[in-house]
């Protein structure tokens, strides 16, 4: 395991080499939960993530020939990004095998980075096997993503400036993926001050944190992962990475899409920041989990802030879509003048905003003289949901609600 020594010199390693990211304090958040609420900006990062602290600490413990050859990873994007970036710094190839279904900000993100991008593999574990199949045939050194004890001292250097920044600190809320971050986090942390409680926080659709505890080792979650939290969706915790979460977490919570989704919007339009699905996991957890886990002074950290514009649009949709913000109607209507501005006029009245309406006559499966009408509305909740609809079915329109 790493010491807290080897954090240290880590810490010290990437200073001028990495941001030092702000630890910024929620008066809406805090006031709402109930206690003082900081988080940890590491969406700020160089690169959009903490990576890029394991990643450049890494390569600065490598001879020099190695680097000359080239380094290889697999990664999702945030580890490919932030060692792209680290191995531009030290003048060193880098090749990146990225899954299928990456999303194409971070693929070329990656890119303007200066890496060598190939797209391999149906998941994250099917890329670090192609990865790995390469860097032994072409003699590249594979990087792995976070179970390695210089990529966890390095994420570890993130703890140190916590609580140099926040002495009083009580709770630690963290993602876990791999495991990486909070290993080297919670090291740097629980040694230095035991009394502070850590929290993890996984997706629960690739919930192998919890999976490898309930066990009592790491284990792959059996079933197919797709999650809004494309960051952390690792299917097995890493075997180095297991020992030092047993040690130090308190707590692993696991939140719905749903949740995280309203997360993401929630630090938007509440906290002004852009923040990816694995980053918003702690808020998630913290606004819409079973029970309160935050206690006393607390910090969120916001692991990281990569999200593209096409799946912003989507995660706002489905946040606001669970908060009862946004209602997807389909409904049929007498095809006559003045019929639809009959409807928008009802819908004035109840105050819905209409964000879009689609107008159809020539479909085949409609009855003659009829019209299908599907309209995208802004509300203002559940309850006002549920009278815009009761108001239709009282004026005829058998309203189809559209998922």
């Amino acid at each position: 395991m790493p010491t807290l020594e080897q954090i240290k010199f880590a810490a010290t390693n990437l200073q001028d080499r990495i941001r030092r990211t702000e630890l910024i304090h929620s008066l809406y958040y805090s006031n709402s939960l109930g206690v003082p609420l900081y988080f940890k900006c590491e969406n700020l990062q160089h690169t959009g993530s903490f990576k890029i602290r394991g990643a450049y600490h890494f390569l600065s413990q490598q001879p020099t020939q190695q680097l000359a050859t080239g380094v290889i990873t697999a990664s999702a994007g945030n580890h490919a990004q932030g060692l792209a970036y680290a191995a531009r710094l030290h003048d060193c190839p880098c090749k990146v095998v990225m899954p299928e279904g990456t999303p194409l900000a971070k693929e070329l993100a990656t890119l303007d980075y200066g890496a060598d991008v190939e797209i391999k593999g149906a998941n994250f574990d099917e890329a670090v096997d192609y990865a790995k199949q390469i860097a032994e045939e072409t003699k590249l050194l594979y990087v792995p993503a976070f179970d390695h004890e210089l990529i966890i001292a390095g994420q570890g250097s993130l703890g140190l400036e916590l609580l140099e920044d926040l002495p009083e600190l009580e709770t630690l809320i963290v993602p876990i993926g791999g495991g990486g971050l909070i290993a080297g986090v919670a090291t740097a942390v629980c040694e230095t001050k035991p009394s502070v409680r850590v929290i993890g926080v996984e997706a629960a659709s690739v919930a192998s944190a919890q999976l490898a505890r309930r066990k009592g080792h790491p284990i792959k979650v059996p079933t197919r992962c797709h999650s809004l939290a494309d960051g952390i969706a690792v299917k097995q915790v890493g075997e180095l990475t297991f020992p030092i979460m047993e040690r130090y977490i308190d707590e692993i919570i696991a939140v719905e899409e749903e949740a995280i989704a309203m997360a993401i919007v929630s630090l938007m339009e509440r906290g002004k920041l852009v923040v990816e699905g694995a980053g918003a996991v702690g808020l998630a957890a913290m606004l819409f989990g079973h029970k309160a886990i935050h206690k006393g002074t607390t910090v969120c950290l916001l692991s990281g802030g990569n999200l593209d514009v096409q799946t912003m649009s989507r995660v706002v949709e489905r946040g606001m879509l669970a908060e009862g913000r946004y209602l997807k109607l389909r409904l049929e209507m007498i095809d006559m003048p003045g019929a639809l501005a009959q409807l928008t006029k009802i819908l004035s009245q109840l105050g819905a905003n209409i964000f879009q309406v689609s107008h159809d006559r020539h479909k085949s499966s409609l009855p003659l003289g009829e019209a299908e009408v599907i309209l995208e509305l802004e509300t203002r909740g559940p309850g006002h949901i549920q009278e815009i609809l009761l108001m239709l079915e009282e004026e005829g329109y058998r309203p189809e609600v559209m998922r």
